[in-house]
């Protein structure tokens, strides 16, 4: 504990959101969701608009549109937010070597490391520089917490919360914790909380009156002591640079529970192959395996094995795996699973049964080529003998012509755009995705640093349609030499591409060094969900698919009317309850959703509601490609309430 508030806590401002906020003219001061869209998504970062409807980190996505229908929902583009966050850190390490990230957006800083004079005066202007400098660089906010712990200092920048700074003075952390929750305290869950209330323990000031020894009797020696410490506003911990991971884990959620036994296994070493390669990442072996499984009620259980050396073997990390989930039944439905690798070393004991499998495999597939390679030639010397009998005409190899169907065959399959993400049209330049259905997206042509932009529909398949990579927040122009403290000059540029696969923790990002256990939220290569969901405790990292499930792989037709049980078109559900205009199906430039189509008759500003679910974006013109003439108000609605992307157009 410190006598001056020289440990900073910033925390940046419903970041996701902010940064789409930004990102996205035509979003700013409205309702903006990021997270999973799938039927087990949940909420990663809800904008400040859309929090007074009552959404939150951690809800479920179906819930968020009960509260919010006429909210941007929009998958998460981890390229962007890691971008935005390496400037961010780079400006806290010119205040000091002693940064602690905890996640993409929120860092511990121990400024008297940096020279910082230890007094309340000098502490608030390194806090005030620090949000300005961030605001220049990005574009963003921040909020600045100032105290003389990492407790009180997080606890300071929630008060602070959105855009300011609070800073708590030596001596005065009794009174300021004394009414506060319990929950408060770091280290106290629901399970601890639950504890507490039992014995009529609800606030801080109560856990402090209660005495250490009544705390040791309910919670333990370790935690009871702990506990009493903090609540008497006293945290040793000091900003540690650099942690040590102790494990390495993936886990994937399932839009449908499991019940197919082949099916998991082959999900088990699906995830033991994407955790080798993250421990390969990290340069790391471990030795003891551990599956997850939550069932279908949510009870969830682990299974470990310990191998005799650490490894980084994927065959091996695969067998133990598979042997593993051999002892978990999972006929009644699996919901989610796991795999990760604990016992972490930084070399590799090769399992010597391993390395005899491999090289007995190695030994046949050599021999194998060697016969291949002696029929090719004796058929070689037939085809030689008989050439003479043939029919001249064009050869064509037949691996070439196999070859040939099937990219005809991948070249036939729709593409699918996700809401958020970003594109390039040949003609209208940068854009992004406001939805997609019944074989149609809905692009607005908008850039950062532009005013909202145009709303135009394609056919999924569209040549002169692309993906591409995010724009900086902020010209480029604009932030060179900003930032004050020698940051980076610029964020979100193209030079790296957009995450296709990922998703961040919820309650806290995951650096792509980083590594959790299986029982940790934020796995950088974690699920938004193999089947367009995300999973319900956390939010994985950049390495996942968004899913193959956010749209159904039915098609509705032109002439063809979704019930409620069906979801339409290879991009997602169109319509209220997942149905499609009971009226009619329009054109490719006509709106579709309930609501009719976008007509000059139709009256409507800039706040209507587009539709339950749906985007809410203002922008100068109608969808389709017969867009009128700015200042002509044609409103329409395009929307899918369960599984659908959002489909808008408004004025």
């Amino acid at each position: 504990m410190r006598g001056a508030p020289t440990i900073l806590h910033l925390d940046m401002d419903a970041f996701y959101a902010s940064a789409e906020q930004a990102a996205k003219p035509s979003l700013r001061g409205k309702p903006v969701i990021v997270g999973g869209l799938g039927p087990r998504g949940v909420v990663a970062t809800a904008s400040y608009e859309a929090r007074v409807f009552g959404v939150h980190s951690a809800m479920a996505m179906a819930q968020a549109r009960r509260l919010c229908p006429n909210a941007a929902f929009l998958t998460p583009r981890f390229t962007l937010y890691r971008q935005v966050s390496d400037a961010v850190m780079a400006l806290l390490h010119t205040l000091s070597p002693l940064v602690e990230p905890l996640s993409l957006d929120e860092a511990f800083v121990d400024l008297e490391a940096g020279g910082t004079e230890p007094t309340a005066e000098a502490a608030r202007a390194v806090g005030e520089r620090l949000r300005n400098d961030i605001r220049a660089v990005t574009g963003l906010t921040g909020s600045v917490g100032l105290a003389g712990s990492k407790m009180l200092a997080k606890i300071a920048s929630e008060q602070a919360k959105p855009d300011g700074l609070v800073l708590i003075e030596p001596g005065t952390e009794r009174d300021l914790l004394g009414p506060m929750p319990v929950r408060t305290l770091p280290g106290v869950g629901p399970a601890t909380a639950e504890a507490l209330r039992r014995a009529g323990i609800h606030t801080v000031a109560e856990t402090r009156e209660a005495g250490e020894a009544e705390l040791v009797r309910l919670l333990g020696r370790a935690h009871g002591a702990s506990l009493f410490l903090m609540a008497n506003g006293r945290d040793e911990r000091p900003v540690v640079a650099e942690r040590d991971a102790k494990s390495i884990s993936v886990e994937d959620t399932f839009d449908v529970d499991l019940t197919d036994r082949t099916r998991v296994q082959l999900e088990i070493a699906r995830l033991a192959d994407r955790c080798v390669r993250r421990l390969r990442e990290a340069g790391r072996s471990g030795r003891t395996v551990v599956i997850k499984v939550r069932r279908y009620d949510f009870s969830t259980l682990t299974r470990s094995e310990t191998l005799r050396g650490p490894t980084d073997d994927p065959g091996v990390v695969r067998e133990a795996a598979a042997r593993l989930i051999e002892g978990v039944d999972t006929t009644a439905g699996v919901r989610l699973l796991g795999v990760g690798v604990s016992g972490l070393a930084d070399y590799t004991q090769e399992d010597l049964f391993a390395q005899a499998a491999r090289a007995a495999q190695a030994a046949e597939a050599a021999q194998a080529a060697r016969g291949a390679q002696a029929a090719q030639g004796a058929r070689a010397a037939h085809e030689a003998l008989e050439g003479g009998r043939r029919t001249p005409g064009p050869a064509t190899p037949e691996h070439v012509a196999a070859g040939a169907g099937e990219a005809s065959e991948g070249a036939g399959k729709p593409r699918r755009w996700l809401p958020g993400s970003d594109v390039r049209h040949a003609e209208y330049g940068a854009g992004w995705v406001q939805g997609s259905g019944v074989g149609r997206v809905t692009v607005r042509f908008e850039e950062p640093w532009s005013e909202p932009g145009r709303v135009r529909t394609f056919a999924v398949d569209d040549p002169a349609l692309e993906p591409a990579e995010p724009l900086p927040l902020l010209r480029p122009e604009e932030t060179a030499g900003r930032g004050g403290g020698g940051g980076p000059a610029r964020v979100g540029g193209p030079g790296e591409a957009v995450g296709r696969e990922g998703t961040v923790d919820l309650e806290r990002g995951v650096g792509p060094e980083e590594v959790a256990g299986p029982e940790r939220v934020g796995d950088p290569e974690g699920a938004v969900g193999r089947e367009g969901s995300v999973d319900l405790d956390r939010i994985g990292g950049p390495e996942e698919a968004v899913g193959r499930g956010v749209g159904s792989e039915r098609a509705v037709g032109p002439g063809e009317v979704a019930g409620r049980e069906r979801v339409g078109g290879p991009e997602g559900a169109v319509g209220r309850e997942g149905s499609v205009d009971l009226d009619r199906v329009g054109g490719p430039g006509e709106a579709v959703g309930r609501g009719g189509g976008a007509g000059p008759e139709r009256g409507g500003g800039p706040q209507e509601a587009v539709g339950r679910g749906g985007a809410a974006g203002a922008g100068p013109a109608d969808a389709g490609p017969a867009a009128p003439a700015a200042g002509t108000s044609q409103p329409g609605r395009e929307q899918g309430r369960d599984r659908g992307q959002p489909v808008t157009s408004s004025p």
